[in-house]
């Protein structure tokens, strides 16, 4: 039985940018996965994910996400191809940011101009003008930022799996780990439920949604929520093409609600809810969109978007999000296994900084420290720890 460095359970954004990292460092690495890559229930299997700055008063989040802009950049000229569109960021609010300061809208508006940036502030009229498939009346204020757009999440696992095959890591696919191996404080193997074992000098978990029933220690701090997603087929494209409509987010800290300019090769307006979702198991719940769902959803378009309003939905999914208690990522060694590491908890809002995950993650599993990795370290919460990423709507 072959032995690697690292072993990364897992080949969603977490895993897949890790292995290539670790691989680049000289660790011989390989990657075991559930299903064919892109997982076609992975939170990362989708058309598009939000690439923005904006993070309301969490600086270092907006200084993350500037990074990743650069990466994503560099990946578009490197694989000479098109998986991220700057498309541009539009905050749609309906109380003006300035009287609230504090607000996800104001704090992120101000941060923008710390690090640099002048975002846009838009009338109403500059709204229709700009916009005008938005209902330029629903809003008192908009703030437009041109750095932020979106990237294509299924292709760019796809591209960064075939790099990392290319870089040697061995990718292992319909693999489900079912059981570690442990031996004096270490995993010294991985069990398969199809039969096969994996030995490693080292495991980095990467299971998205699935790591607190792979490692149970971890059910008080992280949870499954789904989130429901929406593909329309616009009658009027030409209002929905950037830069005519661009990512958006429509008072989203009080209503969760944004969405995306029409896909380039899906031709669909993707629409979601960044909000509480619902707790689902992953392996065993239906990830249904519901009824109640899409009422909810037409009546954001009716008042919202109205020229999409009576469009027909041609997709749904539930969108699952690895949540931890406090919204921010979970990157850290086992403190008792010592050769187990950790990095899941995307929250919701992780694809974003795929470009910058892989370098903090292999800094981590190889015994050191990122400059960013503080925040994501083992931890522990209490009855008070609240879920702080500022764009989540919380509902009451």
């Amino acid at each position: 039985m072959k032995q690697y460095d690292f072993l990364v359970v897992g080949a969603g954004i977490f895993g897949i940018t890790a292995a290539i990292e670790l691989q680049k460092r000289g660790h011989q690495t390989a990657v075991l996965n559930p299903d064919t890559i892109p997982h076609p229930m992975a939170a990362s299997t989708d058309i598009s994910k939000v690439v923005r700055m904006e993070y309301g008063a969490d600086f270092e989040y907006m200084e993350m996400v500037d990074a990743a802009i650069d990466g994503w950049h560099a990946w578009n000229d490197f694989f000479e191809d098109k998986l991220y569109h700057e498309t541009g960021f539009l905050m749609l609010c309906k109380q003006n940011a300035s009287d609230d300061p504090e607000s996800f809208e104001g704090a992120s508006t101000r941060n923008l101009i710390r690090l640099g940036y002048q975002p846009e502030r838009l009338s109403r009229q500059d709204l229709e003008r700009r916009f005008p498939a938005f209902a330029a009346a629903a809003y008192t204020d908009a703030i437009f930022n041109p750095r932020a757009g979106y990237a294509e999440s299924g292709r760019v696992v796809q591209r960064l799996t075939d790099y990392a095959r290319q870089l040697g890591v061995e990718v292992w696919q319909q693999q489900t780990v079912r059981l570690f191996e442990k031996t004096n404080g270490r995993v010294t193997a991985v069990q398969t439920r199809e039969g096969a074992r994996f030995a490693a000098g080292a495991v980095l978990l990467c299971a998205g949604a699935y790591t607190p029933y792979l490692l149970p220690e971890l059910k008080p701090a992280l949870r499954a929520t789904g989130h429901p997603v929406f593909h329309l087929q616009p009658d009027r494209p030409e209002l929905f093409r950037a830069p005519g409509f661009s990512v958006f987010t429509s008072d989203i800290s009080h209503t969760g609600w944004y969405g995306f300019p029409l896909h380039p090769a899906e031709n669909v307006v993707k629409i979601a809810n960044h909000g509480v979702g619902i707790e689902l198991d992953p392996e065993h719940d239906e990830r249904v969109v519901g009824a109640d769902d899409v009422a909810a959803l037409r009546t954001f378009l009716a008042e919202h978007i109205p020229a999409l309003a009576n469009d027909p939905v041609v997709f749904t999914r539930r969108c699952l999000y690895s949540d931890t208690r406090d919204g921010h990522f979970w990157i850290d060694r086992h403190p008792e296994l010592e050769n187990l590491i950790v990095a899941a908890g995307g929250s919701g809002h992780g694809f974003k900084m795929a470009p910058v995950l892989g370098a903090m993650i292999a800094d981590v599993a190889t015994g050191g420290a990122h400059k960013w990795s503080d925040r994501y370290r083992w931890r522990q919460f209490d009855a008070a720890t609240r879920q702080v990423e500022e764009a989540r709507f919380k509902a009451g």
